[in-house]
């Protein structure tokens, strides 16, 4: 099972608000670094542009100033210079979009996560500041909007209105540094082309093999798990799901180990979670607590398909040496995982068994069993612990062998194991067709000289026929 990137993107309405929030020592507890590519009065410029544009536009709801990523990163990293590590980081950023940025680098209250967050603008500095020059007065009411006539802006005894403004002829009436916002920052790509960014760069700085990154695919067999907030209401039920999400993951590695190509799993996720999970909502509603449900059972119809599935053999013979010898390295990998899959399942009928008990102490059987009951659940939570140690030694099985990922393994694995089947299959076709033409050369061989006596012996009483013939006409 992989680890991934966690990137996290909002949308900010205060940013020099937020940009002292998250620099400021006195509003954080733990603030190792704080790094800036402009100074801080950029972020008052680029705020009042916005709100300038966002007014003329006449948009409802709050206006957006700038953005923020919040970057997980790491618990090794604390072992890098601060300063250092996010001048990195954001460097990285700036380089790659071109826009101006404010970080700082923090740790949580609990000390259990180490993130970055990464404010940046939507909006790149123009080379040359533009001005635009009034061609006629302009008259603006108390919100700022720009009205044709000077009646819009007077009161009922003809004077101006407090808050309301007038720009004469002739004088600058905006000064703009920035470029439009780019509308790249609005859409979904970006966030997944910021993952890819942090997780190249994470995995260049990472010393342990076994915490390399890789960005989620949406579109593969595995289910990401969800973010717990902080003060989150709904912690202890998001925990549970994501309980969930990690054991239909592990299942997952142990289906590819098994041979399980990743269509099969595919349809399994399909059709006992994405369609389980429509039902439900059809019919009932909407309701979260039941994705627990669905994905435990989706989890044994998976097992099932693992105990069911059947290895094909691989030839012994192959045509192609080199196939053959990159199977052979792979090999012992394989043995090692089925090695660990094979503990996995006994682990899995030991929580079978334990599943079956509980089971029957449910209701009015389980009065008085309390602490049997107790003690069940408890090795069963063992149980699970030891399953999901052992989905990390695979993990650490396969990375030693120079893959990211058991998924990956397995899928050059498959290959290999196709391609020696299919050499093996093509040998024994060639020797086959070779047997045959032997076979038909053999009897085209034997035919001959069952001719050539036939000829022979025809020719012979031919002879005779024509002596016997002569003679009957010399007597004659």
């Amino acid at each position: 099972m992989q680890n991934h990137v966690f990137v996290q993107m909002s949308k900010i309405t205060n940013v020099a608000g937020r940009v002292d929030y998250i620099s400021n020592p006195k509003r954080q507890e733990h603030l190792y670094a704080t790094y800036s590519t402009v100074e801080p009065v950029f972020w008052k410029y680029l705020a009042d542009q916005n709100q300038l544009d966002f007014t003329q536009s006449g948009t409802k709801g709050k206006c957006i100033e700038a953005r923020e990523l919040i970057i997980a990163l790491p618990k090794s990293f604390t072992a890098y210079d601060p300063q250092l590590l996010l001048q990195a980081f954001t460097e990285s950023f700036r380089n790659e979009y071109g826009v101006q940025c404010t970080a700082a680098l923090h740790h949580n209250k609990a000390m259990t996560n180490y993130h970055i967050h990464l404010i940046f603008s939507e909006r790149k500095v123009l080379e040359k500041r533009e001005m635009k020059i009034a061609e006629r007065n302009m008259f603006y009411d108390e919100n700022g909007k720009h009205v044709r006539t000077k009646k819009e802006i007077l009161d009922p005894e003809g004077s101006i209105r407090p808050g309301c403004r007038i720009i004469a002829k002739g004088s600058p009436y905006e000064s703009n540094y920035f470029a439009a916002k780019e509308s790249k920052f609005k859409q979904r790509e970006f966030v997944a082309d910021v993952k890819k960014l942090y997780a190249d760069l994470i995995n260049i700085l990472i010393k342990d093999e076994t915490q390399k990154l890789t960005v989620f695919d949406p579109a593969g067999p595995y289910l990401p798990t969800e973010k717990i907030g902080k003060n989150n209401p709904k912690a202890e039920k998001m925990r549970s799901d994501n309980e969930a999400r990690k054991e239909w993951n592990r299942t997952v590695d142990e289906a590819l180990v098994s041979g399980i190509p990743e269509e099969d799993i595919q349809i399994v996720r399909k059709e006992y979670i994405s369609k389980s999970v429509a039902a439900s909502i059809a019919e009932q509603g909407f309701l979260p607590e039941k994705l627990c449900g669905i994905l435990k059972n989706a989890v044994k119809k998976l097992q099932e398909r693992i105990r069911m599935f059947r290895l094909r053999l691989v030839p012994k013979q192959s045509l192609s040496d080199h196939n053959r010898k990159m199977l052979q390295q792979l090999t012992p990998v394989k043995i090692k995982l089925d090695q660990k899959m094979s503990v996995i399942r006994k682990t899995d009928e030991k929580i079978g068994l334990i599943d079956s008990r509980l089971e029957s102490m449910s209701g009015f059987a389980g009065i008085g069993k309390g602490k049997a009951k107790t003690e069940l659940i408890q090795k069963r939570v063992t149980y699970i612990n030891e399953k999901s140690a052992l989905a990390e030694e695979m993990k650490r099985i396969v990375q030693s062998a120079g893959y990211d990922t058991v998924r990956s393994f397995m899928t050059d694995y498959a290959k290999l194991c196709d391609l020696v089947r299919r050499d093996g299959t093509e040998e024994a076709d060639g020797l086959k067709k070779a047997s045959s033409k032997e076979s038909i050369l053999s009897r085209l061989n034997q035919n001959k000289a069952i001719l050539e006596n036939a000829g022979k012996t025809v020719a012979g009483k031919k002879r005779d026929q024509q002596l016997v013939a002569s003679k009957s006409n010399e007597l004659v």
